[in-house]
Formats: structure tokens, C-alpha cells, sequence
């Protein structure tokens, strides 16, 4: 082994990189191993800090986290400012989730009930009321839920700014592809490189988003079940003479499909996603674009006025139960943070926080308890098997 860090992360997008600063900031000699930190799926995301609005029914665990992740946002975003100088982009600009005909109205109705229901904050609105708050919509939305508490932040400059809290903090990046990891009497030590180098570790945090499952060494039992979940993104450029175009995040569901309007502070519109189960393609297809544009033109139609600047596919790291996996495995020494689908950007203050914790205690918080990787391992599963 070349040398020994008290904690190698593998994987550098931002939930690995989070980690990677959390646990420097505790002392702990750390490592990341990424070919480009700061990559991933952050290159694609939204941004979008909808905790409320992202609600989905059977996920009032998740719903806990969440919450808990997005209340240390600003402390989160103003500690990472004052340590890099870096601007992440973060806005408390609020979210609006629109209907556009009956059937999209009873969904959110029900939306609606289900977070009084959670105790969370959200005001219906029809659609008169909805287009005084945000002009640009169309003339025929039915209604509305006016979410001030979901914010957003520019997943882009987070990751960037990540990696440079990690640099001051003292993180050693290898500029690598991790090909496997060891495992010494029964403990996992450290990584194998794809060019054959060898890098040791007391710790291993397996943090590579959709690739998670795919690293070599790792007992199959132990092996995160996390799933690549294709999304496709545009941004688009809102010129001088059009602004203001949106003053928050308009988000709808349109003939069955989430859309949604990012505006960023710059200028930017960032438009998204699709959903597509199509294993580890990345292709930016014409149909995903033309999905997108017409489900955000009948939304706000002077979005076709608007230069189109980039098109872009990522992938989601998804697990069984859309939750992510944080804590250690069945491996000693080898803990996990992955599987976050749709909300790492939100869940990554929360991430950092617990990893920190788990690797300079031993113990996993109690708020992460619930997401904890042994929840999917065989013997676990048996025991939930109803007789």
C-alpha cells in the first residue's frame, strides 16, 4: 500500500465530497478517489431543495430527513461561503407546484392534504392567485401550492466550492478510477486502482452515486442495490429584456410527467427531468428535448422565446425503496453513502453530518437509523417476511 489515510472516500460528487470535508474538519487523515471531483450527477441536477413539494406518499420517513437536511442549509451554505469565498447559488426564493386540468388539480389537492397531514407548510392557490404571483404561466392553470419553506442552490458551484473546502481542509484527491476494493482479514483496508496502484485506508466510504454497485471486491451481500435512473435537463438563458421571467421554481405534473423551471440568479433556466429506466445510457435523445419543451411550454409558453444553451443526461442513483443507504455494511470498515435518487442535493448538509459522525464514533446518528445499508441484506429481509 502507498500510504494510509484514516478515511478514503471513493467517489467525488457531492455527497463524497461532503464527506470527505465533514470528516477532515474532525481530524481524520482523508482521501478521495474520483477521476474528476466534483463531477457527477451535480452536473445535471436541478438544485432544487424541495423537501415539501417532493413529497411522495409512503415516504414520511424520508420526508423526516429531509426536512432535517434542508432546516441546516443555511448554516450549511454560509460556512461553506466564508471557507472557499465561493458562491453556491443559494436562494430562498420559495417553489410553486401547479395544476394544469382537473385531474392534475385532484393530484394536487391530495398533495396538499398529505403535507397538512405531515404538519409542513404549504397555501393552495387558484389559478388567478397563481398568476399574480408568477405572470409567465399559462393562462389555463387551475390551481396551485405556494411553498416558501423549498428553496434552491446551483448544484454546479456546491460541487466546485466542495472541493475547494476539501483542498483547504487538507483532503488528498487521487485522480483515479477505483477498480476494487481490498479487503484484509475479513475488514475492508483500502482501494485497488484500474492502472494497478494501491491506496490503504481504517475507513472506506463507498460514495459513487450509481457506480456503487459496481465496484469490484465488495462481498455481494454487502453490495449497495442502487440502480441508474436516466434524467435529461436543458438550460436555457433568460435575456435582459425578458427578465424577470420567474421569480421562484415553477414546477407541474403535465400528461403524467414531472416538469419543472428552475431560474437561477445569473440568468439561467434550468428545465427538467425525465425519468427513464434505461440502465446506463446517457444519450440526450431529440424526444427527452422535445418532452421537455412542450410539457414546459404548455406550462409557460414564452418559454419558447428563450435561447436553448445546453442538453444534458445524468443518472440517478436509485435504491428499492428510493431512500438512501447511510451507515456501515456487514463489512467492517466499509460504510456506505449512496442511493440517494432524486434528493441528494438536499440531503447532502445531512450526509456529511452523519458520515462525520459514524467515522469518528462508530455510532450512526439516530436520525439516519432508518436508511441504514443493512435494511436491504438477506437476513434482514427474511426477518421483515411476514410467517
Amino acid at each position: 500500500m502507498s500510504r494510509t489515510s484514516d478515511v478514503l472516500v471513493i467517489g467525488g460528487g457531492i455527497i463524497g465530497l461532503v464527506t470527505a470535508w465533514r470528516a477532515a474538519q474532525r481530524g481524520l487523515r482523508t482521501a478521495v478517489v474520483d477521476p474528476e471531483p466534483g463531477g457527477g450527477a451535480a452536473r445535471v441536477a436541478a438544485g432544487m431543495l424541495a423537501a415539501v413539494t417532493e413529497l411522495h406518499y409512503g415516504e414520511e420517513t424520508l420526508l423526516g430527513l429531509n426536512l432535517s437536511s434542508a432546516r441546516r442549509y443555511p448554516a450549511f451554505v454560509a460556512e461553506l461561503q466564508e471557507a472557499t469565498g465561493q458562491d453556491v447559488g443559494y436562494r430562498a426564493c420559495g417553489t410553486l407546484a401547479v395544476a394544469l386540468d382537473a385531474d392534475d388539480r385532484a393530484h394536487l389537492r391530495e398533495l396538499h392534504a398529505l403535507q397538512t397531514r405531515c404538519g409542513l407548510e404549504s397555501e393552495w392557490l387558484n389559478g388567478r392567485e397563481c398568476r399574480r404571483l408568477e405572470p409567465m404561466l399559462a393562462p389555463g392553470v387551475r390551481g396551485g401550492l405556494r411553498v416558501d419553506g423549498d428553496h434552491q442552490v446551483d448544484p454546479r458551484r456546491l460541487a466546485a466550492a466542495l472541493v475547494t473546502a476539501c483542498e483547504r481542509a487538507g483532503v488528498i484527491f487521487h485522480r483515479g478510477v477505483a477498480d476494487r476494493l481490498t479487503v484484509v482479514r475479513g475488514r475492508a483496508a483500502g482501494v485497488v486502482f484500474a492502472d494497478g496502484r494501491e491506496e490503504a485506508a481504517d475507513q472506506v466510504v463507498l460514495a459513487a452515486g450509481s457506480l456503487s454497485g459496481r465496484l469490484g471486491g465488495v462481498p455481494e451481500d454487502v453490495l449497495p442495490p442502487v440502480r441508474p435512473v436516466k434524467g435529461q435537463v436543458l438550460r436555457l438563458t433568460v435575456p435582459p429584456a425578458y427578465a424577470p421571467f420567474l421569480s421562484r421554481t415553477v414546477r407541474a405534473v403535465v400528461r403524467g410527467s414531472q416538469v419543472y423551471l428552475v431560474p437561477r440568479e445569473n440568468g439561467e433556466l434550468v428545465v427538467g427531468a425525465t425519468s427513464e429506466e434505461l440502465g446506463w445510457d446517457t444519450t440526450v435523445t431529440a424526444g427527452g428535448v422535445y418532452e421537455l419543451l412542450r410539457d414546459a411550454h404548455e406550462l409557460v409558453p414564452g418559454i419558447t422565446e428563450l435561447p436553448l444553451t445546453e442538453t444534458r443526461a445524468g443518472l440517478r442513483p436509485a435504491s428499492p425503496d428510493n431512500a438512501p443507504l447511510l451507515g456501515p455494511t456487514g463489512l467492517p470498515g466499509l460504510h456506505l453513502a449512496t442511493g440517494h435518487y432524486r434528493n441528494g442535493v438536499l440531503l447532502t448538509p445531512v450526509t456529511g453530518d452523519v458520515l462525520a459522525d459514524l467515522l469518528v464514533t462508530g455510532v450512526l446518528p439516530e436520525e439516519a437509523r432508518p436508511f441504514a445499508p443493512r435494511r436491504f441484506s438477506p437476513a434482514h429481509v427474511r426477518q421483515e417476511q411476514p410467517a
